[in-house]
C-alpha cells in the first residue's frame, strides 16, 4: 500500500521522473545517478520495486548549483560541502575556491612567461653564434611580461633593466640587509619570524597554537644549508627548480612542526622569502605577508595577498578603504598549515614561486601584516627612502608600527642590492 501511494505521488505531478528532472536542471541522467551515489543530490523518492528515481521540482535550484560549480571546475568533494551550507556561507566558500584558482593560475602564468623570456633569450644567443642560421624567434614583447609588475603592484609597472632572467648580470652584485621582529604593543608573545643573510631574506607570520614553531620552521627550511646555496650563481632554470624544492620543504617543515598540536590544521604560517644566488632573486610567497621593491623612488608591491579581502578587491566587490575595516580582513585563503582544512581558512597550499630581475640600487622590503596592515604605503615609502642603511630602515619601520598602536607582531627585512666591490661601504639614499 505504501508503494502504491508513492507511485501515485510520482504520477500526480508532485514529483518528476529523472528524465524530466535532467531537462529542468540541465544535468544528464547519468550525472544525476552519479550525484545520487555520492550523496550530492538525492532523489526525493526511489521506487523500491524498479529502482526508478523521482525528484521534487523544488530540487532544481540545488541541482543547477551543482551543475554551475562543476562548470567552474570545482571538485565534487568540495561541492558536497557547499550544497549543505546556507546561501551566505556557500558564497564565502565559492569566493575562497575561486580566489585560490586565480592565484594558482597567476603562478602558472608567471612560469609560462618566464619560459617565454628564458627561451627567447636562448634563441637570441644562439642566433649570434657564427654559422647559426636558426631563427631567433619573435622578440617583440616577450621580455615585457612575467613577474615585473602585474595586478600585485601598488603603482606603475616595475621598469625593466639589466640583469633580467635571460642571463647573469654585467657586474657582480651582493646583498646588504637587516631583519627585525617585535612583539608589538598588544600581544604577549611573538609568532613572527624574520631572517636576513647574504643568500636568504624571509619573513613569516605564524598563527594558532603552534604559530611560533611554524614560522621558525618555514624559514629554517629555506636557509642556504637546506637548499645548497653556495658561492656560485645558479642558472635561471636551476634557481626555478630550487624554488620549487624549497617551497615543498617549507610546507613539510611546517606540517612536522605543528603535528603535536591539539589542532594541527589550525596552526600555520605565512611566508614571503627571497633566495639570492649572486645574480638572481627567487621569490617564494604564500599568505598575506608582503614584499616591496623600491626602485627609482617608487615603491612597488611585488606580491599578491592570498586573503579574502584581496580577492574581494580583485573582483570589485570591496574597495581598499573598505578592506581596512572588513571583519574578514584576517581570513587567509592560502597558508602553510599542519593539514588541509575543509573551510576557507588557511588552506594548505603550495607557495607561489617566481624569479625577479635585480638592479644595483634596488631596495627590497619584506614584512608581515603587523606592519602593512597599520602603516599605509606612502609612509612605508617615506621610511624606506629616508633610511641610509637597512639596519636603520627596519628600526624606523617597527617604530611606525608602534606609533600606529602596535596591535600585532611585526617582522620586517630590508635589503639593498649593491655592487659587490661596494658591499662594505655605506650607501646614501
Amino acid at each position: 500500500m505504501e508503494r502504491e501511494g508513492r507511485a501515485v505521488g510520482a504520477a500526480s505531478g508532485e514529483l518528476v521522473t529523472i528524465g524530466e528532472f535532467a531537462r529542468l536542471s540541465r544535468l544528464s541522467a547519468k550525472a544525476l545517478r552519479r550525484y545520487d551515489e555520492l550523496g550530492l543530490l538525492r532523489p526525493a523518492l526511489v521506487d523500491p520495486v524498479n529502482g526508478y528515481r523521482y525528484y521534487d521540482p523544488a530540487q532544481v535550484e540545488g541541482a543547477r548549483l551543482v551543475a554551475w560549480l562543476r562548470r567552474i571546475g570545482m571538485p565534487l568533494s568540495r561541492i558536497g560541502r557547499i550544497v549543505a551550507l546556507d546561501a551566505g556561507a556557500a558564497a564565502v566558500e565559492i569566493r575562497a575556491y575561486w580566489a585560490r584558482v586565480e592565484a594558482e593560475t597567476a603562478a602558472r602564468r608567471d612560469l609560462a612567461m618566464y619560459l617565454v623570456d628564458h627561451l627567447s633569450a636562448e634563441g637570441r644567443a644562439m642566433s649570434r653564434i657564427p654559422g647559426n642560421t636558426g631563427s631567433a624567434g619573435n622578440t617583440g614583447s616577450a621580455g615585457d611580461t612575467g613577474s615585473r609588475g602585474g595586478r600585485g603592484s601598488s603603482g606603475p609597472r616595475v621598469p625593466d633593466g639589466p640583469g633580467v632572467l635571460g642571463g647573469p648580470v654585467a657586474v657582480p652584485l651582493a646583498i646588504r640587509c637587516a631583519a627585525l621582529t617585535d612583539t608589538g604593543a598588544v600581544r604577549t608573545t611573538n609568532q613572527d619570524a624574520a631572517f636576513a643573510g647574504p643568500r636568504l631574506l624571509a619573513v613569516a607570520d605564524g598563527f594558532g597554537e603552534g604559530g611560533a614553531e611554524a614560522s621558525a620552521a618555514a624559514i629554517e627550511a629555506l636557509k642556504p644549508t637546506a637548499w645548497g646555496g653556495g658561492d656560485g650563481a645558479l642558472s635561471a632554470a636551476d634557481l626555478l627548480n630550487v624554488l620549487e624544492d624549497t617551497a615543498d620543504s617549507a610546507s613539510r617543515a611546517v606540517r612536522d612542526a605543528v603535528a603535536s598540536c591539539a589542532d594541527p590544521d589550525g596552526s600555520g604560517t605565512t611566508l614571503t622569502a627571497m633566495l639570492w644566488t649572486g645574480s638572481r632573486l627567487g621569490l617564494v610567497h604564500i599568505g598575506d605577508s608582503r614584499a616591496y621593491l623600491l626602485r627609482g623612488g617608487e615603491l612597488f608591491r611585488i606580491t599578491h595577498d592570498h586573503s579574502l579581502v584581496q580577492s574581494m578587491i580583485d573582483d570589485g566587490s570591496l574597495s581598499r578603504e573598505e578592506a581596512a575595516s572588513h571583519p574578514g580582513r584576517a581570513l587567509l585563503l592560502k597558508a602553510l598549515v599542519g593539514e588541509a582544512r575543509s573551510v576557507p581558512v588557511a588552506v594548505a597550499c603550495r607557495p607561489d614561486v617566481r624569479l625577479r630581475e635585480v638592479l644595483a640600487g634596488d631596495r627590497y622590503l619584506l614584512c608581515s601584516d603587523g606592519l602593512s596592515a597599520v602603516v599605509d604605503e606612502a609612509e612605508l615609502r617615506a621610511a624606506v627612502i629616508a633610511a641610509e642603511l637597512p639596519e636603520e630602515a627596519v628600526r624606523r619601520l617597527v617604530g611606525l608600527a608602534h606609533e600606529a598602536g602596535g596591535p600585532d607582531n611585526v617582522a620586517c627585512v630590508v635589503a639593498d642590492v649593491v655592487v659587490a666591490a661596494e658591499e662594505q661601504q655605506p650607501r646614501g639614499r
